[in-house]
């Protein structure tokens, strides 16, 4: 049996979620106009923690740049999240180059999925990248990260590098 001082904890609880799901929607909105000055909209999704983000990205042909920006803040031309890659030259491969922006949150995964799309998009059946030794503090997480989105990882412990593959089936 629920008792009333339960019902009243959800209500209240309910109505902060809306509250706060209305202002994101607000500033989404807001967010968008000056984003798209800026790059281009591919989409919007929600974090681990169910936060809005705005996914946007800008491509030259060469390099491609994949950002997130939340919703919970006004945009001010800095994203909250990035993954960099670029085109090989004979654009059979995509190469992941730095990926920027806390860990934890669902963002790099975000990000994947929409480098997966595009290099659909472009009719490129491989993303490959290089694990350096600045990344070794936290090749494990890289390591679950990248077989998580079905990556064949290759490491070499003793020169603290590594390489990664995804090739589209």
């Amino acid at each position: 049996m629920i008792t009333d001082e339960e019902l009243q904890k959800d209500s209240s609880g309910l109505q902060k979620e809306l509250n706060d799901l209305q202002f994101q929607l607000f500033r989404m909105r807001e967010n968008m106009k000056d984003i798209s000055k800026d790059s281009r909209v591919l989409g919007i999704d929600q974090s681990k923690d169910d936060e809005w983000m705005i996914v946007h990205s800008i491509d030259d042909g060469r390099t491609c740049k994949i950002m997130l920006s939340d919703c919970q803040s006004p945009y001010r031309g800095r994203c909250d999240f990035s993954l960099v890659a670029s085109y090989t030259e004979e654009k059979r491969a995509i190469h992941i180059g730095d990926i920027k922006g806390p860990a934890g949150y669902g963002y790099g995964s975000i990000c994947m999925k929409y480098l997966k799309e595009k290099a659909r998009e472009h009719n490129i059946p491989v993303i490959t990248g290089d694990i350096a030794e600045r990344d070794w503090d936290h090749v494990d997480r890289l390591i679950h990260f990248y077989e998580k989105h079905h990556f064949e990882v290759t490491i070499d412990p003793d020169s603290k590098s590594g390489e990664i593959q995804w090739q589209d089936l």
